[in-house]
């Protein structure tokens, strides 16, 4: 993950804050960090937790592995520690198909403006 990198996919995949995040209807939100961190701080409350190395392998349609619950007719929310993971995540997606897809940046911005929360 390069500097680069993140900013090719931030310029691929629109930006939405936690609270924007929070009104969405039907949403998906997607947590691609590792599941030791979800686990040190908790996650978005109802988030899939995939790892961004995971995620060819749990998001593409065609894939046997395929995670039911990341719906590609659905928006989806990516989400990471501080954001380059969650933009990379977002444009691959964009790539496998998903028609709405947007990045929140980092879960910590999410916590600190007291938004619901899921520990464990």
């Amino acid at each position: 993950m390069t500097p680069e990198n993140v900013a090719e996919a931030k310029a691929k995949v629109p930006a939405i804050t936690p609270e924007e995040a929070s009104r969405l209807a039907d949403v998906v939100f997607l947590d691609v960090r590792e599941p030791s961190e979800v686990e040190a701080s908790g996650k978005v409350a109802g988030a899939l937790n995939i790892p961004r190395g995971m995620l060819d392998v749990q998001a593409d349609p065609s894939s046997p592995r395929r995670e039911a619950a990341l719906d590609p007719t659905k928006t989806v929310v990516t989400y990471c520690g501080v954001g380059g993971r969650a933009a990379l995540a977002a444009a691959r997606l964009k790539e496998l198909g998903f028609a709405d897809v947007r990045h929140m940046g980092g879960f910590k911005d999410w916590a600190e403006k007291g938004l619901p929360v899921e520990r464990g």
